[in-house]
């Protein structure tokens, strides 16, 4: 499946309904050491609201091999649109993939913040952006966006399924102890339980996963970098 991003609602939803009946080739992590890749887009600071079309972003990926940072960049840009829920690809899509396609070393799998099959279309930004790369996504945030479910037990690795419409679309998952648990989303040729697997796999001992976390880091440095602390 050839996709780009839109410039419409109509064409996103579009897009959105397409994907949400596609079924590409499942994948799996494989036994040996792969690489994981994360990427983040923030916009300026103090900008409240669903911002605007135009605001400047800062885009950020990385890939890694367990610690081994293999290859990071950082690109800047436009947003596409307002921030609305379930059009988070208008805003966020073409930067993230100019920062992916940045990298020196494509990533196995990629972290993304956004959601998956959690999405009222079943194809969240993290799906989404997946398909355009053609590489295995998982989506990783702080809370669902349509999807539900009860914390699991208060125990690094424990999980419990977070559900919409009767389907399991992801996990809560408590990567540490006292904190509050991440939502893990199945996305682009990744299940529930990949997805869980990848991101555990991904660990550094902080709550974050490491590539998200180094992206997330890389994108803030670049907009200070650019606008000042």
């Amino acid at each position: 499946m050839t996709l780009t991003w839109p410039s419409t609602e109509l064409e996103l939803v579009a897009i959105q309904e397409a994907l949400r009946g596609a079924a590409p080739e499942p994948w799996a992590p494989p036994q040996e050491p792969y690489a994981v890749g994360g990427c983040f887009v923030c916009f300026p600071r103090g900008k409240h609201g669903a911002g605007s079309a135009g605001d400047p972003g800062w885009a950020a990926a990385v890939a890694l091999v367990g610690a081994r940072v293999l290859a990071q960049g950082t690109v800047s840009g436009e947003a596409g649109a307002p921030y609305r829920a379930g059009l988070l690809a208008l805003r966020e899509g073409a930067l993230l993939e100019s920062a992916v396609r940045a990298l020196d070393v494509a990533p196995d799998a990629l972290l993304v913040d956004a959601t998956g099959r959690d999405h009222p279309r079943r194809a969240g930004l993290a799906l989404h952006l997946g398909a355009v790369l053609e590489t295995p996504t998982i989506g990783v945030t702080h809370r669902p966006l349509v999807a539900s479910g009860s914390w699991p037990t208060d125990e690094p690795g424990a999980r419990s399924e977070l559900e919409l419409e009767g389907e399991v679309v992801g996990y809560w998952l408590r990567t540490r102890a006292g904190t509050r648990p991440l939502a893990v989303h199945a996305a682009w040729r990744t299940d529930p339980d990949t997805a869980v697997a990848v991101v555990l796999d991904s660990l550094a001992g902080r709550r974050s996963p490491e590539p998200l976390r180094l992206a997330r880091t890389l994108a803030r440095e670049a907009r200070a970098a650019d606008t000042g602390p």
